[in-house]
Formats: C-alpha cells, structure tokens, sequence
C-alpha cells in the first residue's frame, strides 16, 4: 500500500494525490498536522532515506532558522522528539510503500510506485501493429 504524508495547501502534495488518483493506486493519507506521527512510523521513514535526515529534514524551516537547532547533532531519540513536536520541519509530500521511498514530487521518479507488471504491460503493449500507434507509440518513441 502506498502511504502519502501530506499537509495543507502543500501544491506538490496535490500534485502526488492526483497523480495516484489519475492511475488508479490507491494510497492512504496522513496529514502530518492532524496525525500524530509515533517514534517507530519516524524511525521507519528515517531508515529509508538514503543520505540521513538530509532527505526528509528542510533546514530551511522556519523552526529550525529560528532555533538554530543543528539536527546533525541530534541522537535518534531527539530527532524524533523534535519531528513529533515539529512536523513542520518535514519536507512534503513523503511517498512510500514497501519497496520504494520518495520525498517530494518528481514527475520521472514517481512512476515508480506503479506496480511493476503495470509497468511492464505499459511499456511493450503499444508497438507498429497497435491500432492506437499513430497517436501513442510515436509520443512513447519521441521520450
């Protein structure tokens, strides 16, 4: 199942929930300032990114420049502590399922939380013998 953490007024966060929308994928949302995000659902998110909290910390926070907080000296605890009293210091939208993690909204990285067999289907089902190929194939050779 895919997850979605959103927040209001977030464009790129509409953006993603339309886009699962338009392909059928169901997903659940979890607005990141109506749920309470607990310590293993932070941990979890936290041991999917690949360069550390970089990934889904924005420095650029209004929290964070008003503190002067350094999230690098943090230990993990603390880091969940200040996410949990802090969401706002999340990047947005987070996009995740069991196999794939994604922070924000990238048009060419985010098809890959169409399941694979879809995927597969879509990418060697429009050929020359295609009926639909005038209108389809020539777009899917011209990318």
């Amino acid at each position: 199942m895919i997850v979605v953490y959103t927040s209001p007024g977030c464009a790129s966060c509409r953006k993603v929930k339309q886009w699962l929308k338009d392909r059928d994928l169901p997903f659940i949302e979890k607005n990141i300032f109506k749920t309470l995000l607990n310590d293993n659902e932070i941990k979890h998110l936290l041991s999917r990114c690949e360069n550390g909290s970089d990934d889904l910390i924005s420095k650029r926070s209004k929290v964070i420049q008003d503190s002067g907080i350094d999230v690098e000296d943090m230990t993990t605890d603390e880091l969940i502590q200040f996410i949990k009293s802090n969401p706002s210091v999340l990047k947005r939208p987070i996009i995740l399922n069991e196999t794939s993690f994604q922070v924000g909204y990238d048009e060419d990285e985010i098809s890959v939380f169409v399941p694979s067999d879809l995927r597969h289907i879509a990418d060697h089902s429009c050929n020359d013998g295609c009926p639909n190929f005038k209108a389809c194939g020539k777009v899917r050779q011209a990318q």
